[in-house]
């Protein structure tokens, strides 16, 4: 009995000091001292296994395996919201507000975290189940997962009521996402891309222990409750008060990060405020969200298909840094075309430190007149990929030289070329250009194609430096005795590599073909292929002609299939995996269809939904619509998501094809 009381008292207390520490950065004992309390719990629960608590605090560390994560539904939608780019759009709608709602409304103005959004379920006063967004309707169960975020209370204390769900948005703090990119970088591994996409990445984590020690954060704003009147709760900002007051972080604990607008007045102050104080938060935002504030209104405004009407997402214009270009350098890709990139001295943009940004081509370089030495500005697209965007002529220094663009391919100098309809130069070196002949091998491998487990950009160049594989085809003449000599390769990772390799047998054919890296080629075009010709047989004898049958293929895809397989190169590399046992036919066997709601309808796909953009292609084919890979007079519809480039929105308004959101595009389907 003496064990089990000391258990739940040390329980009791390491909450509190996780709630001190990280709710509210106010620690009242050393780490050494937190350190020595749950090393005792972690002892004492070793001993009473029929103790065991799943929100413990002992369970934070995490640890173990997670097969699957289980689809649930929500309790109710987690909708998306409408967004805005401009301060003449919040007044139009603040003004329908006051038009359309009773008496007098106030607005409540936060931040827009950039991260991953959540679904907290308590009940018993204990987290039970912590759902991702998904498609709205039904999330993913992450609950081990999210155990593991300290900030995230795990037991409420007896004020909060004995059910509640709350819903917020997990994120990596710039300074966590910095240190895991410097861990990359000292092994010499790839680094991570962006916070949001990371955290994303690392809640899908089937290893709990390595989500642990990820440093996740999580700010909680929006209150679920079945009877919001026993609590007090008339409206937003009194849920986030009582969420505040139950043990989570939330926007309240950073200095006006959430207020309540009386008028549009106080909305604009916010949105000036923020547009300038961004840059020093130590994680990322993209925007500020702002809400009617009163759950009665919210209910007489309601809901269009796409999103709630009494709220806005207002998104900031792309930030930008000013710095000086010292050299530019050019990158070789898998179809030998050339990237020019600026290498440039460090700069802080959008929460991370860019040393590299693209340049395009020549053209680009040309009409920038973009010269080494150059003061630049840089921003980053879609707040993702860093682009220079123009020069401060003013700081140019006085013995600049227009640049000259490359003439040979810097890996195997071999002259460059570039069509005359084309705005890239190419290595024309197929065949002997190592870094074209690296690329193939690594899109070969990528997660939408062959997807091979353990074979990354590192493990290509390891393989290649030892001279264990010059093509795809050698993948398949591994052995584990070659492997073996290659440093930090043991057995249980080559044994991994192997594996993966066997397992892209069952690869199906269209996936296969999308490997197979041939130009203009991608997936929805190498899907459509596969499934129209059934076979490689069948698409090898194919005339471009016959090619052009097909709606998603146009002249310069149809010549280049052509072209391609006339490659003698080519034709071996075939042979080969042929000879090893990967997929060439259709199987007998594809996605069952649903509905033919969507016969005869064309769809472009483009930016980041609330779940993978390969679910969303799948459900068009479902239900009987077409892929296509461009914008074009054939698109019937825009598919659009978050951080789509603006180029692909300006070409559909333009071709007046219909534009959808997705909600608009589920509002579609049966």
């Amino acid at each position: 009995m003496q064990e089990e009381q000391r258990i739940e008292e040390l329980r009791r207390t390491l909450h509190s000091h996780n709630h001190q520490y990280y709710v509210l950065a106010e620690p009242t004992i050393s780490d050494r001292a937190f350190d020595a309390l749950l090393s005792e719990l972690v002892l004492l629960e070793s001993a009473r296994p029929d103790l065991f608590d799943p929100n413990s605090p002992s369970q934070r560390v995490g640890g173990g395996f997670t097969d699957q994560f289980e689809k649930v539904a929500h309790s109710s939608p987690m909708l998306s919201l409408a967004n805005s780019y401009s301060r003449e759009e919040v007044q139009e709608w603040a003004d329908r507000i006051h038009r359309e709602s009773a008496g007098e409304t106030s607005f409540t103005c936060e931040l827009k975290y950039d991260g991953v959004a959540i679904a907290l379920q308590y009940e018993g006063r204990q987290l039970v189940r912590a759902l991702t967004r998904g498609d709205g309707t039904v999330g993913e169960d992450i609950t081990k997962n999210v155990r593991t975020i300290r900030s995230i209370p795990l037991t409420l204390p007896s004020s909060a009521p004995e059910k509640l769900e709350v819903r917020g948005e997990i994120i990596l703090p710039f300074a966590a996402f910095e240190a895991l990119n410097a861990k990359k970088q000292e092994k010499g591994e790839k680094l991570f891309a962006n916070p949001r996409n990371t955290a994303a990445g690392t809640l899908k984590l089937q290893d709990s222990g390595v989500v642990a020690q990820r440093g996740l954060d999580c700010f909680l704003y929006d209150v679920q409750l079945e009877a919001p009147e026993q609590w007090e709760v008339q409206g937003h900002s009194d849920g986030v008060k009582s969420a505040a007051e139950w043990g989570f972080k939330t926007p309240l604990t950073l200095s006006r990060a959430f207020e309540v607008a009386q008028s549009v007045d106080g909305v604009m102050a916010f949105l000036a405020h923020w547009d300038v104080a961004r840059n020093a938060l130590p994680f990322a935002i993209d925007g500020v969200v702002l809400k009617v504030d009163r759950h009665a209104q919210r209910k007489t405004l309601g809901s269009t298909a796409k999103a709630p009407r009494w709220a806005l997402a207002f998104k900031f214009e792309t930030e930008q840094g000013l710095t000086r270009l010292q050299r530019i350098a050019y990158q070789i890709g898998r179809t030998g075309a050339v990237t020019p990139v600026a290498h440039l001295d460090p700069v802080p943009i959008a929460g991370t430190t860019v040393q590299k940004a693209s340049l395009h081509n020549a053209d680009q370089i040309a009409m920038l007149d973009i010269r080494e030495g150059d003061m630049v500005r840089v921003e980053k697209g879609g707040e993702i990929i860093p682009k220079v965007v123009g020069v401060v002529l003013e700081e140019r220094p006085k013995d600049s030289t227009p640049h000259v663009y490359a003439t040979e391919c810097p890996d195997c100098q071999t002259p460059l070329v570039r069509a005359e309809d084309e705005a890239r130069h190419y290595c024309p070196n197929a065949s002997g250009c190592p870094e074209q002949m690296k690329g193939r091998i690594e899109h070969f491998a990528s997660r939408r194609a062959m997807n091979i487990d353990g074979l990354g950009s590192e493990g290509v160049e390891q393989l290649w430096s030892a001279g264990l594989i010059r093509d795809v085809a050698d993948l398949y003449r591994l052995e584990v005795s070659a492997l073996l000599t290659l440093d930090r390769m043991g057995e249980k990772r080559a044994g991994k590599l192997l594996a993966g390799i066997e397992a892209s047998k069952e690869v199906p054919f269209e996936r296969v073909l999308f490997g197979l890296g041939i130009r203009h080629v991608g997936e929805t075009v190498a899907k459509r292929l596969a499934r129209h010709f059934g076979s490689l047989e069948a698409l090898t004898e194919a005339t471009q002609e016959a090619l052009l049958e097909l709606d998603v293929v146009g002249p310069v895809i149809a010549e280049a299939v052509v072209e391609w397989w006339a490659q003698a190169d080519n034709a071996d590399r075939v042979n080969a995996l042929q000879n090893s046992g990967l997929q060439f036919a259709v199987a007998d066997v594809e996605d069952a269809a649903v509905s033919r709601v969507l016969a005869d309808k064309s769809f472009v796909v483009s930016g980041v939904f609330s779940v993978p953009r390969d679910e969303l292609k799948r459900l068009v084919e479902q239900h009987g619509g077409r892929l296509l890979g461009a914008v074009s007079g054939k698109t019937d519809y825009l598919l659009a998501g978050e951080k789509m480039g603006p180029s692909k929105r300006e070409k559909a308004e333009r071709l007046n094809v219909e534009v959808l959101s997705e909600a608009d595009f589920r509002a579609l389907l049966p």
